[in-house]
């Protein structure tokens, strides 16, 4: 069973990060190519270092941390729409055995330590063997890909 180490009760900032249909920015993108151009772009320092110390060893993540990524998401990519398109996070997990890899799922609001051979819920397994190579930070996991992020920032698109 997969160790919670928190559970979302504030739902209105990812309501309003994630939910809308369309962004009110007036520099809003559409279209697949032009998403997919924003999404490709090195992603900064303030959104890498949001993703570090998830394995502080204790057994729960403040809620200010998680509120923390969800604004440094909402501020990495203000002109598009990620609402049915970021699952969520998938890292490898220095908490220790049996703990191999965590994720902060956006559908469940939750961040959650998983053990060797536990399956990642919805449709996330795909970044656990990513996710264990220690040249990316971390993997961003959108419905129809992997997006591994290197500790520069770098992003490698992996599909399939």
């Amino acid at each position: 069973m997969p160790k919670p180490l928190l559970n979302r009760t504030n739902e209105s900032q990812f309501d309003s990060v994630f939910s809308a249909n369309t962004k009110s920015n007036s520099m809003a993108i559409s279209g697949d190519a032009q998403i997919e151009k924003v999404l490709r772009r090195m992603r900064s320092k303030e959104y890498l270092d949001n993703f570090s110390h998830l394995d502080s060893g204790e057994a729960t993540i403040a809620q200010n941390k998680v509120d923390d990524i969800l604004g440094a998401i909402a501020k990495e990519f203000p002109e598009v729409e990620l609402s049915g398109l970021l699952l969520g996070y998938a890292s490898k997990c220095y908490l220790g055995a049996p703990y191999e890899v965590h994720t902060v799922d956006l559908s469940g609001r939750i961040i959650e330590h998983y053990k060797q051979g536990e399956t990642l819920p919805s449709g996330m397994e795909k970044a656990r063997a990513i996710a264990m190579n220690p040249a990316y930070a971390f993997i961003e996991v959108y419905s129809d890909c992997c997006r591994a992020v290197s500790d520069n920032g770098l992003v490698s698109v992996v599909k399939g």
